[in-house]
Protein backbone atom coordinates (compact mmCIF):
# COMPACT_ATOMS: atom_id res chain seq x y z
CA UNK A 1 0.00 0.00 0.00
CA UNK A 2 2.94 2.61 0.71
CA UNK A 3 4.48 1.68 -2.54
CA UNK A 4 1.18 2.67 -4.43
CA UNK A 5 0.82 5.88 -2.62
CA UNK A 6 4.81 6.49 -3.21
CA UNK A 7 3.58 5.59 -7.23
CA UNK A 8 0.76 7.50 -7.17
CA UNK A 9 3.04 10.81 -5.64
CA UNK A 10 5.07 10.45 -8.20
CA UNK A 11 2.85 10.32 -10.98
CA UNK A 12 1.06 13.67 -9.82
CA UNK A 13 4.28 15.75 -10.10
CA UNK A 14 3.19 14.86 -13.89
CA UNK A 15 1.87 17.93 -15.97
CA UNK A 16 -0.15 18.64 -19.23
CA UNK A 17 1.62 22.37 -19.74
CA UNK A 18 3.52 24.12 -17.53
CA UNK A 19 5.79 22.67 -14.43
CA UNK A 20 3.87 25.23 -11.98
CA UNK A 21 0.57 22.79 -12.52
CA UNK A 22 2.05 20.71 -9.66
CA UNK A 23 2.54 23.70 -7.34
CA UNK A 24 -2.12 24.00 -7.53
CA UNK A 25 -4.42 22.27 -5.01
CA UNK A 26 -5.31 18.54 -5.95
CA UNK A 27 -8.70 19.90 -6.26
CA UNK A 28 -8.07 23.25 -8.49
CA UNK A 29 -6.02 21.17 -10.96
CA UNK A 30 -9.16 18.90 -11.03
CA UNK A 31 -11.13 21.31 -11.93
CA UNK A 32 -9.07 22.84 -14.40
CA UNK A 33 -8.61 18.95 -15.90
CA UNK A 34 -12.16 18.27 -16.28
CA UNK A 35 -12.31 21.82 -17.66
CA UNK A 36 -10.11 20.50 -20.36
CA UNK A 37 -11.60 17.71 -21.01
CA UNK A 38 -15.02 19.19 -21.66
CA UNK A 39 -13.33 21.39 -24.46
CA UNK A 40 -11.77 18.39 -25.70
CA UNK A 41 -15.41 16.80 -26.20
CA UNK A 42 -16.61 20.32 -27.89
CA UNK A 43 -13.61 19.62 -30.31
CA UNK A 44 -14.67 16.07 -30.62
CA UNK A 45 -18.25 16.75 -31.68
CA UNK A 46 -16.92 19.56 -33.90
CA UNK A 47 -14.79 17.73 -36.37
CA UNK A 48 -17.58 14.55 -35.96
CA UNK A 49 -20.08 16.77 -38.16
CA UNK A 50 -16.93 17.50 -40.88
CA UNK A 51 -16.22 14.13 -40.45
CA UNK A 52 -19.21 12.67 -41.22
CA UNK A 53 -20.06 15.16 -43.72
CA UNK A 54 -16.91 13.93 -45.39
CA UNK A 55 -17.75 10.21 -44.94
CA UNK A 56 -21.24 11.53 -47.05
CA UNK A 57 -19.23 12.31 -50.03
CA UNK A 58 -17.05 9.66 -49.81
CA UNK A 59 -20.34 7.39 -49.52
CA UNK A 60 -21.87 8.65 -52.84
CA UNK A 61 -19.09 8.97 -55.24
CA UNK A 62 -20.21 6.85 -58.31
CA UNK A 63 -18.55 5.12 -61.42
CA UNK A 64 -19.93 5.06 -65.19
CA UNK A 65 -20.53 2.29 -65.82
CA UNK A 66 -21.11 1.31 -69.85
CA UNK A 67 -24.22 -1.39 -70.76
CA UNK A 68 -25.08 -2.32 -74.09
CA UNK A 69 -29.46 -2.52 -74.34
CA UNK A 70 -30.04 -6.39 -75.60
CA UNK A 71 -33.03 -5.29 -77.48
CA UNK A 72 -32.15 -1.91 -79.37
CA UNK A 73 -28.29 -2.42 -78.80
CA UNK A 74 -27.67 1.48 -78.22
CA UNK A 75 -24.90 1.93 -76.09
CA UNK A 76 -25.89 2.81 -72.36
CA UNK A 77 -23.95 4.77 -69.79
CA UNK A 78 -25.09 4.91 -66.47
CA UNK A 79 -23.76 5.78 -62.73
CA UNK A 80 -23.64 3.52 -59.89
CA UNK A 81 -22.58 3.90 -56.37
CA UNK A 82 -19.07 2.74 -55.85
CA UNK A 83 -19.47 1.91 -52.24
CA UNK A 84 -22.04 -0.67 -50.75
CA UNK A 85 -23.99 1.05 -48.05
CA UNK A 86 -23.70 -2.31 -45.69
CA UNK A 87 -20.19 -2.20 -45.85
CA UNK A 88 -20.10 1.94 -45.94
CA UNK A 89 -21.75 1.63 -42.43
CA UNK A 90 -19.43 -0.57 -40.64
CA UNK A 91 -16.04 0.54 -42.05
CA UNK A 92 -16.41 4.29 -42.83
CA UNK A 93 -19.42 4.89 -40.57
CA UNK A 94 -18.80 2.72 -37.18
CA UNK A 95 -15.26 2.87 -37.66
CA UNK A 96 -14.39 6.60 -38.04
CA UNK A 97 -17.30 7.45 -34.98
CA UNK A 98 -15.24 4.79 -33.01
CA UNK A 99 -12.18 6.01 -33.74
CA UNK A 100 -11.62 8.35 -30.64
CA UNK A 101 -12.28 5.25 -28.26
CA UNK A 102 -9.79 3.33 -30.35
CA UNK A 103 -7.19 5.76 -30.99
CA UNK A 104 -7.22 6.19 -26.71
CA UNK A 105 -6.99 2.32 -26.59
CA UNK A 106 -4.13 2.42 -29.08
CA UNK A 107 -1.99 4.96 -27.02
CA UNK A 108 -2.69 3.00 -24.07
CA UNK A 109 -1.57 0.07 -25.75
CA UNK A 110 1.71 1.67 -26.96
CA UNK A 111 2.27 3.56 -23.37
CA UNK A 112 2.44 0.27 -21.43
CA UNK A 113 4.35 -1.40 -24.17
CA UNK A 114 6.79 -4.05 -22.61
CA UNK A 115 5.04 -4.50 -19.02
CA UNK A 116 2.96 -7.32 -18.20
CA UNK A 117 -0.62 -6.37 -17.12
CA UNK A 118 -2.31 -4.58 -19.33
CA UNK A 119 -3.52 -0.73 -19.08
CA UNK A 120 -7.15 -0.49 -18.39
CA UNK A 121 -7.60 3.02 -19.36
CA UNK A 122 -8.32 1.18 -22.98
CA UNK A 123 -10.52 -1.59 -22.39
CA UNK A 124 -12.37 0.34 -19.65
CA UNK A 125 -13.50 3.09 -21.97
CA UNK A 126 -14.51 0.74 -24.77
CA UNK A 127 -16.90 -1.38 -22.51
CA UNK A 128 -18.30 1.52 -21.05
CA UNK A 129 -18.68 3.24 -24.54
CA UNK A 130 -20.53 0.45 -25.75
CA UNK A 131 -23.35 1.02 -23.33
CA UNK A 132 -23.09 4.81 -24.03
CA UNK A 133 -23.38 3.56 -27.55
CA UNK A 134 -26.37 1.38 -26.96
CA UNK A 135 -28.77 3.38 -24.68
CA UNK A 136 -28.23 7.04 -24.44
CA UNK A 137 -27.35 7.33 -28.62
CA UNK A 138 -30.83 5.19 -28.98
CA UNK A 139 -32.47 7.41 -26.61
CA UNK A 140 -31.41 10.44 -28.61
CA UNK A 141 -32.71 8.88 -32.23
CA UNK A 142 -35.73 7.48 -31.08
CA UNK A 143 -36.75 11.37 -30.90
CA UNK A 144 -35.06 13.19 -33.17
CA UNK A 145 -37.65 12.41 -36.18
CA UNK A 146 -40.15 15.35 -36.15
CA UNK A 147 -43.69 14.31 -34.25
CA UNK A 148 -45.26 11.94 -36.32
CA UNK A 149 -42.25 10.49 -38.23
CA UNK A 150 -41.62 7.18 -38.28
CA UNK A 151 -38.13 5.61 -39.73
CA UNK A 152 -37.40 2.27 -39.68
CA UNK A 153 -34.82 0.08 -40.99
CA UNK A 154 -35.05 -1.28 -44.24
CA UNK A 155 -33.10 -4.23 -44.22
CA UNK A 156 -33.90 -5.91 -40.99
CA UNK A 157 -31.74 -9.09 -42.00
CA UNK A 158 -28.55 -7.46 -42.46
CA UNK A 159 -29.34 -5.73 -39.11
CA UNK A 160 -29.45 -8.88 -37.86
CA UNK A 161 -26.24 -9.99 -38.57
CA UNK A 162 -24.56 -7.31 -36.66
CA UNK A 163 -26.66 -7.47 -34.07
CA UNK A 164 -25.32 -10.93 -33.69
CA UNK A 165 -21.63 -10.09 -34.62
CA UNK A 166 -22.10 -6.99 -31.62
CA UNK A 167 -23.41 -9.67 -28.77
CA UNK A 168 -21.06 -12.14 -29.55
CA UNK A 169 -18.03 -9.70 -29.60
CA UNK A 170 -19.05 -9.02 -25.44
CA UNK A 171 -19.45 -13.16 -25.34
CA UNK A 172 -16.03 -13.57 -26.83
CA UNK A 173 -14.87 -10.82 -24.81
CA UNK A 174 -15.88 -12.81 -21.48
CA UNK A 175 -14.62 -16.24 -22.42
CA UNK A 176 -11.18 -14.62 -22.85
CA UNK A 177 -11.26 -13.19 -19.72
CA UNK A 178 -13.03 -15.86 -17.59
CA UNK A 179 -13.16 -19.28 -19.34
CA UNK A 180 -9.98 -20.46 -21.98
CA UNK A 181 -7.56 -18.01 -20.00
CA UNK A 182 -8.37 -16.56 -16.87
CA UNK A 183 -7.11 -13.11 -16.19
CA UNK A 184 -4.43 -13.34 -18.76
CA UNK A 185 -4.75 -12.57 -22.90
CA UNK A 186 -2.74 -14.97 -24.94
CA UNK A 187 -1.30 -14.03 -28.86
CA UNK A 188 -3.52 -16.53 -30.67
CA UNK A 189 -6.68 -14.86 -28.63
CA UNK A 190 -5.60 -11.28 -29.49
CA UNK A 191 -5.42 -12.50 -33.51
CA UNK A 192 -8.59 -14.20 -33.51
CA UNK A 193 -10.47 -11.16 -31.41
CA UNK A 194 -8.66 -9.15 -34.93
CA UNK A 195 -9.59 -11.25 -37.25
CA UNK A 196 -13.73 -11.40 -36.41
CA UNK A 197 -13.92 -7.97 -37.70
CA UNK A 198 -13.32 -9.02 -41.34
CA UNK A 199 -15.64 -11.85 -40.87
CA UNK A 200 -18.04 -9.73 -39.83
CA UNK A 201 -17.40 -7.78 -42.64
CA UNK A 202 -18.20 -10.38 -45.07
CA UNK A 203 -21.21 -11.61 -42.88
CA UNK A 204 -22.94 -8.74 -43.56
CA UNK A 205 -22.15 -8.15 -46.92
CA UNK A 206 -23.42 -11.84 -47.70
CA UNK A 207 -26.76 -11.10 -45.97
CA UNK A 208 -26.29 -7.57 -48.36
CA UNK A 209 -26.27 -9.75 -51.34
CA UNK A 210 -28.71 -12.63 -50.61
CA UNK A 211 -25.98 -14.99 -50.73
CA UNK A 212 -27.08 -19.00 -50.61
CA UNK A 213 -26.55 -20.84 -47.33
CA UNK A 214 -24.41 -17.47 -45.34
CA UNK A 215 -27.56 -15.12 -45.19
CA UNK A 216 -31.20 -15.50 -43.48
CA UNK A 217 -33.94 -16.51 -45.56
CA UNK A 218 -35.71 -12.77 -45.23
CA UNK A 219 -37.47 -10.58 -47.20
CA UNK A 220 -34.75 -7.90 -48.52
CA UNK A 221 -36.46 -4.43 -48.70
CA UNK A 222 -33.35 -2.17 -49.74
CA UNK A 223 -32.87 1.37 -48.83
CA UNK A 224 -33.58 3.96 -51.19
CA UNK A 225 -30.85 4.80 -53.96
CA UNK A 226 -30.30 8.48 -52.68
CA UNK A 227 -30.67 7.50 -48.92
CA UNK A 228 -28.74 10.60 -47.94
CA UNK A 229 -31.33 14.24 -49.61
CA UNK A 230 -29.29 15.72 -51.89
CA UNK A 231 -27.84 18.49 -51.32
CA UNK A 232 -27.78 21.77 -54.44
CA UNK A 233 -24.95 21.08 -57.09
CA UNK A 234 -21.72 23.02 -57.05
CA UNK A 235 -22.78 24.04 -61.05
CA UNK A 236 -25.31 26.52 -62.46
CA UNK A 237 -25.82 26.73 -65.96
CA UNK A 238 -25.65 30.38 -65.64
CA UNK A 239 -22.42 30.89 -64.35
CA UNK A 240 -20.61 28.94 -67.24
CA UNK A 241 -18.86 31.31 -69.27
CA UNK A 242 -18.29 28.37 -71.73
CA UNK A 243 -20.55 28.05 -74.98
CA UNK A 244 -20.45 24.28 -74.78
CA UNK A 245 -22.28 24.62 -71.51
CA UNK A 246 -25.61 26.60 -72.81
CA UNK A 247 -26.03 23.21 -74.55
CA UNK A 248 -26.45 20.71 -72.15
CA UNK A 249 -29.71 19.97 -71.77
CA UNK A 250 -31.26 17.96 -68.74
CA UNK A 251 -33.39 15.11 -68.70
CA UNK A 252 -35.04 12.81 -65.52
CA UNK A 253 -33.95 9.37 -66.25
CA UNK A 254 -37.44 8.32 -65.21
CA UNK A 255 -39.06 10.44 -67.85
CA UNK A 256 -36.68 9.36 -70.67
CA UNK A 257 -34.77 6.52 -70.80
CA UNK A 258 -33.47 6.29 -74.72
CA UNK A 259 -30.63 9.17 -73.69
CA UNK A 260 -27.67 6.97 -74.98
CA UNK A 261 -25.18 9.01 -75.83
CA UNK A 262 -21.62 7.72 -74.94
CA UNK A 263 -20.05 11.01 -73.84
CA UNK A 264 -23.50 11.74 -71.24
CA UNK A 265 -22.41 13.35 -68.09
CA UNK A 266 -23.91 12.27 -64.95
CA UNK A 267 -25.41 14.97 -63.07
CA UNK A 268 -26.10 14.67 -58.90
CA UNK A 269 -28.86 17.73 -58.55
CA UNK A 270 -32.15 16.89 -58.90
CA UNK A 271 -34.41 14.27 -57.32
CA UNK A 272 -33.98 11.59 -60.12
CA UNK A 273 -30.63 10.39 -61.52
CA UNK A 274 -30.18 12.99 -64.80
CA UNK A 275 -28.21 12.81 -67.54
CA UNK A 276 -26.84 15.79 -69.33
CA UNK A 277 -26.43 15.03 -72.86
CA UNK A 278 -23.81 16.83 -74.97
CA UNK A 279 -24.58 17.65 -78.57
CA UNK A 280 -23.78 15.86 -81.53
CA UNK A 281 -19.95 16.92 -82.49
CA UNK A 282 -16.11 16.07 -82.32
CA UNK A 283 -15.22 14.53 -79.02
CA UNK A 284 -13.24 18.09 -78.40
CA UNK A 285 -15.96 19.97 -78.02
CA UNK A 286 -16.84 17.54 -74.14
CA UNK A 287 -13.28 17.61 -73.73
CA UNK A 288 -14.42 21.69 -73.92
CA UNK A 289 -16.81 21.47 -71.20
CA UNK A 290 -15.21 19.08 -69.02
CA UNK A 291 -12.41 21.49 -68.98
CA UNK A 292 -14.87 24.56 -68.27
CA UNK A 293 -16.33 22.40 -65.28
CA UNK A 294 -12.84 21.70 -64.28
CA UNK A 295 -11.59 25.18 -63.85
CA UNK A 296 -15.00 26.11 -62.55
CA UNK A 297 -14.70 23.76 -59.98
CA UNK A 298 -11.46 24.61 -58.63
CA UNK A 299 -12.43 27.65 -57.98
CA UNK A 300 -15.17 27.10 -56.36
CA UNK A 301 -13.06 24.82 -54.15
CA UNK A 302 -10.47 27.12 -53.22
CA UNK A 303 -13.55 29.75 -52.80
CA UNK A 304 -14.86 27.16 -49.94
CA UNK A 305 -11.32 26.62 -48.01
CA UNK A 306 -10.88 30.59 -48.06
CA UNK A 307 -14.47 30.77 -46.45
CA UNK A 308 -13.41 28.36 -44.20
CA UNK A 309 -10.98 30.58 -42.28
CA UNK A 310 -13.14 33.96 -42.63
CA UNK A 311 -16.13 32.15 -40.66
CA UNK A 312 -13.69 31.79 -38.05
CA UNK A 313 -13.30 35.46 -37.63
CA UNK A 314 -16.87 36.35 -38.30
CA UNK A 315 -18.76 36.25 -34.80
CA UNK A 316 -22.10 37.06 -35.87
CA UNK A 317 -24.17 36.06 -39.19
CA UNK A 318 -27.07 37.80 -41.15
CA UNK A 319 -29.54 35.48 -38.78
CA UNK A 320 -28.30 36.33 -35.90
CA UNK A 321 -28.53 39.91 -36.57
CA UNK A 322 -32.02 39.88 -36.51
CA UNK A 323 -32.66 38.69 -33.50
CA UNK A 324 -34.08 40.90 -31.14
CA UNK A 325 -33.43 39.62 -27.94
CA UNK A 326 -29.51 40.82 -27.17
CA UNK A 327 -29.03 38.19 -24.43
CA UNK A 328 -29.11 34.87 -27.09
CA UNK A 329 -26.77 37.38 -29.33
CA UNK A 330 -24.47 37.60 -26.87
CA UNK A 331 -24.63 34.35 -25.75
CA UNK A 332 -23.90 33.34 -29.13
CA UNK A 333 -21.27 35.59 -30.04
CA UNK A 334 -19.25 34.30 -26.39
CA UNK A 335 -19.68 30.92 -27.64
CA UNK A 336 -18.38 31.65 -31.08
CA UNK A 337 -15.51 33.12 -28.82
CA UNK A 338 -15.18 30.35 -26.56
CA UNK A 339 -14.65 27.90 -29.93
CA UNK A 340 -12.84 29.98 -32.14
CA UNK A 341 -9.68 27.82 -31.59
CA UNK A 342 -11.08 24.57 -32.88
CA UNK A 343 -12.76 26.50 -35.45
CA UNK A 344 -9.25 27.90 -36.70
CA UNK A 345 -7.85 24.25 -36.10
CA UNK A 346 -10.57 23.19 -38.30
CA UNK A 347 -10.32 25.11 -41.47
CA UNK A 348 -7.34 23.73 -42.25
CA UNK A 349 -9.28 20.12 -43.06
CA UNK A 350 -10.07 20.83 -46.58
CA UNK A 351 -13.55 21.20 -48.10
CA UNK A 352 -14.89 17.80 -48.63
CA UNK A 353 -15.33 17.99 -52.19
CA UNK A 354 -11.76 17.17 -53.15
CA UNK A 355 -11.20 14.00 -54.30
CA UNK A 356 -14.16 12.26 -53.45
CA UNK A 357 -14.03 13.82 -49.55
CA UNK A 358 -11.10 11.01 -48.69
CA UNK A 359 -8.92 13.80 -48.20
CA UNK A 360 -10.80 15.50 -45.43
CA UNK A 361 -11.83 12.27 -43.85
CA UNK A 362 -8.44 11.06 -43.70
CA UNK A 363 -7.56 14.52 -41.98
CA UNK A 364 -10.91 14.19 -39.24
CA UNK A 365 -9.38 10.83 -38.28
CA UNK A 366 -5.69 12.54 -38.22
CA UNK A 367 -7.54 15.55 -35.59
CA UNK A 368 -9.69 12.84 -33.96
CA UNK A 369 -6.56 11.04 -33.36
CA UNK A 370 -4.77 13.73 -31.73
CA UNK A 371 -8.03 15.07 -29.31
CA UNK A 372 -7.80 11.80 -28.21
CA UNK A 373 -4.28 11.70 -27.25
CA UNK A 374 -4.81 15.42 -24.86
CA UNK A 375 -7.77 13.16 -23.63
CA UNK A 376 -5.80 10.45 -22.35
CA UNK A 377 -3.19 12.48 -20.71
CA UNK A 378 -6.11 14.77 -18.78
CA UNK A 379 -8.04 11.64 -17.65
CA UNK A 380 -4.28 10.12 -16.29
CA UNK A 381 -4.09 13.49 -14.40
CA UNK A 382 -7.42 14.01 -12.77
CA UNK A 383 -7.28 10.09 -11.91
CA UNK A 384 -4.18 11.01 -9.97
CA UNK A 385 -4.93 14.13 -8.17
CA UNK A 386 -8.88 12.57 -7.38
CA UNK A 387 -7.89 9.16 -6.52
CA UNK A 388 -10.65 7.97 -8.32
CA UNK A 389 -10.52 4.49 -9.90
CA UNK A 390 -9.46 5.00 -13.40
CA UNK A 391 -11.94 2.34 -14.56
CA UNK A 392 -14.76 4.83 -12.92
CA UNK A 393 -13.76 7.59 -15.00
CA UNK A 394 -13.53 5.70 -18.33
CA UNK A 395 -17.00 4.09 -17.96
CA UNK A 396 -18.25 7.64 -17.29
CA UNK A 397 -16.65 10.71 -18.57
CA UNK A 398 -14.26 8.79 -21.09
CA UNK A 399 -17.09 6.83 -22.55
CA UNK A 400 -19.03 9.11 -22.74
CA UNK A 401 -16.92 12.01 -23.99
CA UNK A 402 -15.34 9.72 -27.03
CA UNK A 403 -18.33 8.62 -27.82
CA UNK A 404 -19.55 12.02 -28.82
CA UNK A 405 -18.68 11.35 -32.34
CA UNK A 406 -21.26 8.60 -32.32
CA UNK A 407 -23.74 10.37 -31.03
CA UNK A 408 -23.19 13.51 -33.22
CA UNK A 409 -22.81 10.90 -36.27
CA UNK A 410 -26.23 8.85 -35.37
CA UNK A 411 -28.35 12.40 -34.58
CA UNK A 412 -27.44 13.35 -37.90
CA UNK A 413 -28.48 10.22 -39.70
CA UNK A 414 -31.20 9.92 -37.82
CA UNK A 415 -32.27 13.60 -38.61
CA UNK A 416 -31.42 13.48 -42.76
CA UNK A 417 -31.31 10.01 -43.69
CA UNK A 418 -34.43 8.63 -44.85
CA UNK A 419 -34.47 5.17 -43.16
CA UNK A 420 -32.89 4.34 -39.66
CA UNK A 421 -30.31 1.65 -40.88
CA UNK A 422 -27.52 3.86 -40.91
CA UNK A 423 -28.66 5.55 -37.59
CA UNK A 424 -28.79 2.33 -35.66
CA UNK A 425 -26.24 0.33 -37.93
CA UNK A 426 -23.52 2.95 -36.62
CA UNK A 427 -24.67 2.37 -32.74
CA UNK A 428 -24.66 -1.32 -33.26
CA UNK A 429 -21.86 -1.96 -35.75
CA UNK A 430 -19.62 0.73 -33.41
CA UNK A 431 -19.65 -1.51 -30.86
CA UNK A 432 -18.29 -4.29 -32.61
CA UNK A 433 -15.56 -2.72 -33.98
CA UNK A 434 -14.79 -1.35 -30.00
CA UNK A 435 -13.97 -4.95 -29.48
CA UNK A 436 -13.00 -6.58 -32.64
CA UNK A 437 -10.38 -3.63 -33.76
CA UNK A 438 -10.71 -1.24 -30.50
CA UNK A 439 -9.32 -3.95 -28.01
CA UNK A 440 -8.67 -6.15 -30.02
CA UNK A 441 -5.49 -4.48 -31.94
CA UNK A 442 -3.91 -2.94 -28.42
CA UNK A 443 -4.21 -6.41 -26.99
CA UNK A 444 -2.34 -7.93 -30.02
CA UNK A 445 0.44 -4.91 -29.91
CA UNK A 446 1.20 -5.61 -26.37
CA UNK A 447 0.85 -9.90 -26.38
CA UNK A 448 3.22 -9.72 -29.69
CA UNK A 449 5.80 -7.53 -27.75
CA UNK A 450 5.58 -9.83 -24.14
CA UNK A 451 5.83 -13.04 -26.53
CA UNK A 452 8.99 -11.88 -28.75
CA UNK A 453 10.72 -10.44 -25.56
CA UNK A 454 9.40 -12.70 -22.58
CA UNK A 455 7.61 -15.59 -23.88
CA UNK A 456 4.78 -14.34 -21.36
CA UNK A 457 1.20 -13.51 -22.11
CA UNK A 458 -0.64 -10.60 -21.05
CA UNK A 459 -2.42 -10.20 -17.52
CA UNK A 460 -5.51 -8.13 -17.21
CA UNK A 461 -5.17 -7.05 -13.72
CA UNK A 462 -9.14 -6.36 -12.66
CA UNK A 463 -10.54 -8.91 -14.95
CA UNK A 464 -13.38 -9.19 -12.80
CA UNK A 465 -14.76 -6.24 -12.97
CA UNK A 466 -14.69 -6.01 -16.65
CA UNK A 467 -16.34 -9.55 -16.43
CA UNK A 468 -19.44 -8.18 -14.36
CA UNK A 469 -19.53 -4.89 -16.47
CA UNK A 470 -19.91 -7.40 -19.53
CA UNK A 471 -22.85 -9.59 -17.50
CA UNK A 472 -24.70 -5.90 -16.65
CA UNK A 473 -24.13 -4.80 -20.36
CA UNK A 474 -25.44 -8.37 -21.66
CA UNK A 475 -29.05 -7.66 -19.21
CA UNK A 476 -29.48 -4.14 -20.06
CA UNK A 477 -29.57 -4.39 -23.83
CA UNK A 478 -31.60 -7.21 -24.34
CA UNK A 479 -34.17 -4.84 -22.58
CA UNK A 480 -33.12 -2.19 -25.03
CA UNK A 481 -33.19 -4.30 -28.10
CA UNK A 482 -36.43 -5.91 -26.41
CA UNK A 483 -38.02 -2.23 -26.76
CA UNK A 484 -36.77 -1.99 -30.10
CA UNK A 485 -38.13 -5.07 -31.56
CA UNK A 486 -41.58 -4.25 -29.35
CA UNK A 487 -41.67 -0.62 -31.42
CA UNK A 488 -41.57 -2.40 -34.82
CA UNK A 489 -44.05 -4.74 -34.25
CA UNK A 490 -46.58 -1.84 -32.70
CA UNK A 491 -45.56 0.62 -34.82
CA UNK A 492 -44.03 0.06 -38.01
CA UNK A 493 -40.92 1.71 -36.61
CA UNK A 494 -37.77 1.90 -34.54
CA UNK A 495 -37.54 5.79 -34.54
CA UNK A 496 -39.94 8.47 -34.13
CA UNK A 497 -43.71 8.21 -33.95
CA UNK A 498 -45.87 9.84 -31.35
CA UNK A 499 -43.84 12.35 -29.40
CA UNK A 500 -45.21 10.98 -25.87
CA UNK A 501 -44.56 7.06 -26.86
CA UNK A 502 -41.01 8.49 -27.77
CA UNK A 503 -39.71 10.48 -25.24
CA UNK A 504 -41.16 7.19 -22.89
CA UNK A 505 -38.50 5.57 -24.91
CA UNK A 506 -35.88 7.58 -24.55
CA UNK A 507 -36.53 7.90 -20.69
CA UNK A 508 -36.49 4.27 -20.35
CA UNK A 509 -32.97 3.87 -22.43
CA UNK A 510 -31.32 6.54 -20.08
CA UNK A 511 -32.17 4.41 -16.95
CA UNK A 512 -31.09 1.26 -18.32
CA UNK A 513 -27.39 3.28 -18.92
CA UNK A 514 -27.77 4.96 -15.72
CA UNK A 515 -28.03 1.00 -13.76
CA UNK A 516 -24.98 0.00 -16.25
CA UNK A 517 -22.50 2.43 -15.04
CA UNK A 518 -23.71 3.15 -11.36
CA UNK A 519 -23.73 -1.01 -11.23
CA UNK A 520 -20.42 -1.75 -13.04
CA UNK A 521 -18.36 1.72 -11.20
CA UNK A 522 -19.41 0.27 -7.59
CA UNK A 523 -17.90 -2.87 -8.99
CA UNK A 524 -14.69 -1.98 -9.92
CA UNK A 525 -14.13 0.26 -6.67
CA UNK A 526 -14.51 -2.96 -5.02
CA UNK A 527 -18.01 -1.48 -3.18
CA UNK A 528 -19.88 -4.57 -4.11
Amino acid sequence: MASRHTYMAEKCQSYLIVHGETALGNGFRAFLYLLGLAYCFIGLSAITARFFQSMENVVKQTRKVVEIDPQTKSVLIKEEKVWNYTIADITLLAFGTSFPQISLAIIDAIQNIGQLDAGGLGPGTLVGSAAFDLFPIHAVCVVVPKAGTLKKISDVGVWLVELFWSFWAYVWLYIILEVWTPNIVTLWEALLTVLQFGLLLLHAYAQDKSWPYLSLPLEVSKRPQEWVPEEPGFFKQDNCDCNECSNIVEVDEEENNNIVDIFSFHSTTGPGAIYRSVPDGDLAESSKLTCCKTILGDLHILSIWKQQFLDVLTLESTESRKMNNIYLRIARITWLSIIAPWRFLFAFVPPCHIAHGWISFICSLIFISGIAYIVTKLTDLISCVTGINAYVIAFTALAGGTSWPDLVASKIAAERQTTADSAIANIICSNSVNIYVGIGIPWLINTAYNFIAYREPLRISNAAGLSFSLLIFFATSTGCIAVLVLRRITLGAELGGPRLWAWVTSVYFMFLWVVFVVLSSLRVSGII
